[in-house]
């Protein structure tokens, strides 16, 4: 899977977790540079409290479209760390699908 926004991938892996139509991406997949810590947080009764990253490319800055929850409950344990991202960024398919002929 990859993350992208302004035609410039932010994250990219094999390894998301999909919860709730959200596709959670390890640490390790993430382009940090392209990452600033944000001051909102919101919490999840079953995965904690979240906190956001504003994604920035170039001069553009899109506030609050990334969200990781650092020290989750214990059902979500599978996240804990991980990144999901909304507010326009997009989230597709890393690479194209066969073609059948």
């Amino acid at each position: 899977m990859r993350a992208i926004w302004k035609n410039t991938i932010i994250a990219e892996s094999e390894q998301t977790v999909e919860i709730e139509g959200n596709h959670y991406f390890p640490p390790s997949s993430l382009k940090w540079e392209f990452l600033q810590p944000s001051t909102r947080q919101s919490f999840c009764p079953w995965k904690g409290e979240a906190s956001y990253f504003s994604v920035k490319v170039g001069l553009f800055e899109n506030k609050d479209a990334a969200w990781t929850y650092s020290n989750t409950l214990e059902q979500a344990k599978p996240i804990e760390g991980y990144m999901a991202f909304w507010k326009g960024v997009q989230v597709v398919h890393s690479h194209p699908s066969p073609v059948h002929e």
